[in-house]
């Protein structure tokens, strides 16, 4: 294949069809189900407690796992297996959920989610790890982000439109049912163009002692990336960064909601962020072409810098669909940017799934941060506020107190901002060295 082809390669084509298949889960289970869940109990703060030690426990376990599969994906013919396993946990959850609606059970619920968000982030260690084989380093970037364009325009959009088409016309349950079977569905068979056409091209010999190699690999893997000081402040920085990314992802409708915005406004505005962010992600990936990837990352983390600022002030319903359509301009870019320049820096292709494992743990242990100190910020606020104004109404109370929830994950953006400035001085001075 040359790099000067504009044309996907059928491998290229397949690899991005997994984005289009795992997205429906972003969007359906992670957006729907919670509302689910929540009209099962009277005392709401409590659901959303457990809701969020769910939350924060599957990632945990997919973090501290991350390591170690990695490490045996890149053994011959084990990272399509793997990956192919671990799809399957998460769409015969999501399959498993179809049926709750009809007979719920609290606890059920919570061990189906927390296997689908177990099956999505396991695969995607070896999703991602198969990026640099089925592309070239040049056209890395381009094929990142029409993964995640292909996933927000097809996995997300049409299954939560067929959501909100079948809430207006059959029961909330009912309509509830088949999309939770549907997401099921949709993700096992839209997985099949990579199971069928990608080949696992790089890997290491399988013998005896394998696992035991795995954990000897795993502690080599970690003293090459503290030595590669580029790689190292890379991943730091993007721990940061992508906390606040993923904080705004899973807390914008409890946000909304705390502001008491119209559910029916929140869930139009999250229609609208996964069709713009489809055109958006591909025109990161065109710019970073043309300015560099590191440049474009530069530019998603002072939008999501204004977003924090903007998300503060925040109040009326059209403060939302702004909040969401600022969000949609970055949200996609940002993320598969982040996994094309990783993917760029990885030493030995035969090594991607290990060192994407790692990759991974700083994801999904960012993922658990950042909820946190939103939370965390509303409370004292709310504290603070209430002793000051004793009479204040529960409804003023929550609009007083949110607000410096968002206005807290600017922090973490600061902070990934000043460790991406690092590495994008060293990324200076090697570039320099190089010529």
């Amino acid at each position: 294949m040359k790099d000067g082809n504009t044309r996907f390669t059928k491998e290229e084509k397949s690899w991005m069809m997994y984005d289009w298949a795992n997205s429906a889960h972003s969007i359906v289970v992670v957006t729907i189900l919670p509302i689910f869940f929540m009209s099962l109990f009277e005392d709401n703060t409590g659901a959303m407690a457990t809701w969020g030690s769910v939350t924060s426990a599957s990632k945990f376990i997919v973090a501290l796992m991350a390591p170690l599969l990695g490490t045996l994906g890149d053994f011959k013919n084990m990272k399509k297996r793997l990956l192919a396993l671990f799809m399957a946990i998460g769409a015969m959850a999501c399959l498993g959920l179809s049926g709750m609606p009809f007979a719920p059970k609290w606890q059920l619920i919570l061990a189906l989610y927390a296997l689908s968000n177990i099956g999505f982030a396991g695969a995607n260690i070896f999703y991602d790890g198969f990026l640099p084989e089925v592309t070239t380093h040049e056209r890395m970037d381009r094929v990142s982000a029409w993964g995640f364009g292909l996933g927000y325009i097809g996995g997300s959009t049409i299954p939560f439109v067929i959501f909100l088409v079948l809430y207006m016309t059959v029961s909330a349950g009912m309509a509830m049912a088949i999309s939770f079977g549907l997401t099921g569905l949709w993700w096992a068979v839209f997985s099949l163009p990579l199971l069928r056409n990608v080949k696992q091209t790089h890997y290491v010999e399988r013998r005896r002692g394998m696992m035991a190699d795995s954990f000897r690999q795993m502690g080599k893997t970690v003293r090459d990336i503290a030595s590669r000081r580029k790689m190292l402040f890379f991943l730091i920085a993007y721990f940061f960064y992508i906390d606040g990314v993923n904080t705004i992802i899973f807390m914008s409708t409890a946000y909304g909601s705390t502001l008491h915005i119209d559910a029916t406004q929140m869930m139009m505005a999250l229609l609208m962020v996964q069709i713009l962010a489809f055109p958006f992600a591909l025109l990161y990936g065109y710019l970073a072409g043309k300015f560099g990837t590191s440049r474009m990352i530069w530019v998603g983390i002072l939008v999501y810098t204004g977003i924090c600022i903007f998300g503060f002030f925040v109040r009326e319903t059209w403060h939302f669909w702004f909040l969401a359509a600022m969000v949609a301009t970055s949200q996609g870019g940002i993320q598969a940017l982040s996994r094309s320049l990783f993917g760029k820096m990885i030493p030995q292709k035969e090594r991607a799934n290990e060192f994407f494992g790692f990759f991974e743990i700083f994801g999904k242990f960012s993922a658990i941060m950042g909820p946190w100190l939103f939370g965390t910020a509303t409370v004292v606020a709310a504290r603070i506020i209430r002793a000051r104004q004793p009479g204040l109404s529960p409804f003023d109370l929550d609009r007083s107190a949110a607000p410096y929830g968002v206005l807290s994950v600017l922090l973490i953006f600061i902070i990934g901002s000043l460790f991406f400035m690092v590495y994008h001085r060293i990324e200076k001075r090697e570039e320099a060295e190089k010529n």
